[in-house]
C-alpha cells in the first residue's frame, strides 16, 4: 500500500516539526535515492533552517510506501515572470542549490514512485504551473518524472539548458588523462604550477572532520571576503545570513551527507579553498575561493586539478559535480557532462497563459539578464 501526500509547512518555517519527514526516514531516502543531490537532504534544508533562509509557504510532497519515504520534493509557491508576475510552484531553491530533482528512491517500483509523485504534486499545486529550474534532465529518476508528467497530460516545455562539467571516476589519474580532449590545458596548469613554486612552497590538503575542517572552511571565508564578491558585498561572510549559513552546511556532522574542504596552500597558506558536500558517491563542489593576487597563476584551477587527482588517489567519491552554470572554466578540466534546464510544466487543465506564451516570457527575461550583464562587463 501506498500513500502520497502534501504536509504544509507553519509561518515558522521550522523543518523540525511534523509537517516535515522524520530524520530517520528522510536520511534513508536520501540513501537510497536514485543519483541523489545533497540539496534536498535534512542536512541542507537544516542548515537553511539554522540560517533563517527557508522560503515562507514551504512544503514537502512526499510519498510513502507502508513506512517508508520514497519520494520527496521540498516546494515552495513563487511570483515568477513566466505567470505575468504571478504565483508558480518551484522546488526549493536558493542561491547555494545548483539541482532540483526529487529524492525518489531506487529500484523496480521506481517509475511507479516517480508516477505518484506527480500526481501529488498536481494536488500540492491545486492545478497551478510548475518553474522547474537547475532540473538534470537525465539523471537518476528525472526521466521516469518527466514521462510520467507526459502520460498523465502535463504540458512540460523548456526555457533554457546546458551541459554541466562533471567528473566521473576512471581505474586511475592516467586514465582519466589519457585521450583528454584538452590535453593542452593540463600543459598550462603545469607551467602555472612551476611559476607559483618559485615563489614558495606548493602543497595540496583536505579535511573533512574536526579543527582542521573548520580551520579550511574559516580560510575560505576569508578568502571570499578579501576578493571581488567580498567587494560587491555577496561574499557569504559578508551578511549574518549566509555567514550562518556557510556555517551550518559546512560544519562536521552525522548523517549521509558529509563534507570536505581542499586546499592549495602556498608556505602553509591556503591560497585556494573548495568546500563540497559528499553523499551519494557525488562530491557537489559548492564553492571556491582564492587568492585574487595570484589570479595569474591561476590558483583556483590548480585546486581543482588536485581534487580530480586525488579523487583518483584516494576515491573519496565517483563523480565529481562541478554545481557550475553555463560558461565553466571547468569545462576544459571535466571530460563529462550531465544536461541541466529549466522546464516549466503544466498540469492538465485550464490556464490562463498557455505554455508557449509562458516559454516566451521566460525566454525573454533570460535574454534581459544575459544582456544586462554583458553590457556591466563592458562598463
Amino acid at each position: 500500500m501506498s500513500r502520497a501526500d502534501t504536509a504544509l509547512r507553519r509561518s515558522d518555517r521550522s523543518i523540525s516539526d511534523a509537517a516535515a519527514p522524520a530524520a530517520e526516514a528522510w536520511d534513508a531516502l536520501f540513501a537510497a535515492a536514485a543519483h541523489p543531490h545533497p540539496h534536498f537532504s535534512r542536512h541542507v534544508l537544516a542548515a537553511h533552517e539554522a540560517a533563517g533562509l527557508l522560503p515562507a509557504g514551504l512544503q514537502f510532497v512526499t510519498v510513502r510506501r507502508g513506512e517508508r519515504l520514497v519520494a520527496l520534493l521540498p516546494c515552495a509557491p513563487a511570483r515568477d515572470v513566466s505567470a505575468l508576475g504571478g504565483r508558480v510552484m518551484r522546488p526549493f531553491l536558493s542561491p547555494f542549490v545548483t539541482a532540483t530533482a526529487p529524492l525518489i528512491a531506487e529500484g523496480p517500483d521506481r517509475a511507479a514512485h516517480a508516477h505518484e509523485l506527480v500526481a501529488t504534486l498536481e494536488a500540492a499545486s491545486r492545478g497551478a504551473a510548475w518553474r522547474w529550474p537547475l532540473l538534470p534532465t537525465q539523471e537518476g529518476a528525472v526521466p521516469d518524472l518527466l514521462a510520467a508528467m507526459r502520460a498523465r497530460g502535463w504540458a512540460v516545455g523548456v526555457v533554457a539548458a546546458f551541459d554541466r562539467p562533471v567528473m566521473d571516476r576512471r581505474a586511475d589519474h592516467d586514465a582519466f588523462l589519457a585521450g583528454h580532449p584538452n590535453r593542452s590545458r593540463f600543459k598550462d596548469l603545469r607551467r602555472r604550477a612551476r611559476r607559483l613554486s618559485e615563489i614558495g612552497t606548493v602543497a595540496f590538503e583536505s579535511a573533512s572532520a574536526g579543527a582542521d575542517l573548520a580551520r579550511l572552511v574559516a580560510a575560505f571565508l576569508d578568502l571570499e571576503r578579501a576578493g571581488w564578491k567580498g567587494r560587491a558585498g555577496t561574499a557569504l561572510a559578508c551578511r549574518p545570513e549566509t555567514k550562518a549559513l556557510a556555517d551550518a552546511l559546512f560544519a562536521d556532522g552525522a548523517g549521509p551527507v558529509t563534507v570536505r574542504a581542499d586546499a592549495l596552500t602556498l608556505d602553509g597558506r591556503p591560497i585556494a579553498v573548495s568546500l563540497a558536500l559528499v553523499g551519494g558517491g557525488t562530491a557537489t563542489l559548492l564553492k571556491t575561493a582564492y587568492d585574487e593576487d595570484l589570479r595569474s597563476h591561476a590558483p583556483g584551477l590548480l585546486l581543482e586539478a588536485e581534487i580530480v587527482r586525488a579523487c583518483h588517489a584516494t576515491g573519496f567519491a565517483d563523480r565529481l559535480d562541478s554545481a557550475t552554470l553555463d560558461g565553466s572554466a571547468l569545462e576544459s578540466l571535466y571530460r563529462d557532462r550531465t544536461a541541466i534546464a529549466d522546464i516549466i510544466a503544466l498540469p492538465p487543465g485550464s490556464h490562463a497563459l498557455s505554455l508557449e506564451r509562458r516559454l516566451r516570457l521566460a525566454r525573454f527575461e533570460r535574454e534581459a539578464r544575459a544582456a544586462a550583464k554583458r553590457a556591466l562587463r563592458r562598463r
